[in-house]
C-alpha cells in the first residue's frame, strides 16, 4: 500500500471541466484535477490547497484557508507599495550619457 502525502498546491486557471493547479514543491509543471475533486463551494483562481495523495490518486483536496490569506495578503502589500511607487525609490539610477 502506497504512502499517504499532503502536498500543497494553488489553482492558476480553469480550464472547462479542469482546473490547472501548480504544486508548491514542482511550481513549473502544471497539473490538470478534474473540478469533481475539488471542495463543493468552487474556489477561485489563487485559492491554496491542501491535496492528500495516496500514491497517484487524489483522496482527498481541501481549501488551505491560512496558505490563501498569507497569499492574498502579499499581494495586497506588494500593491500597496507599488501603488506608493516604492519601487521607484529603490531603482538604480540612469545612465543618461549618450551612447558612443
Amino acid at each position: 500500500m502506497s504512502e499517504t502525502t499532503i502536498q500543497s498546491a494553488v489553482i492558476d486557471r480553469y480550464e472547462g471541466k479542469l482546473a490547472v493547479v501548480f504544486f508548491t514543491d514542482d511550481p513549473d509543471t502544471p497539473v490538470d484535477i478534474e473540478r469533481q475533486y475539488l471542495p463543493k463551494r468552487k474556489p477561485k483562481e489563487g485559492t491554496y490547497l491542501k491535496v492528500e495523495r495516496r500514491g497517484d490518486e487524489i483522496v482527498q483536496i481541501t481549501v488551505d484557508q491560512e496558505a490563501t490569506k498569507a497569499a492574498r495578503q502579499r499581494i495586497q502589500e506588494k500593491l500597496a507599495r507599488l501603488r506608493r511607487g516604492d519601487h521607484l525609490n529603490n531603482a538604480p539610477p540612469s545612465d543618461s550619457s549618450p551612447e558612443a
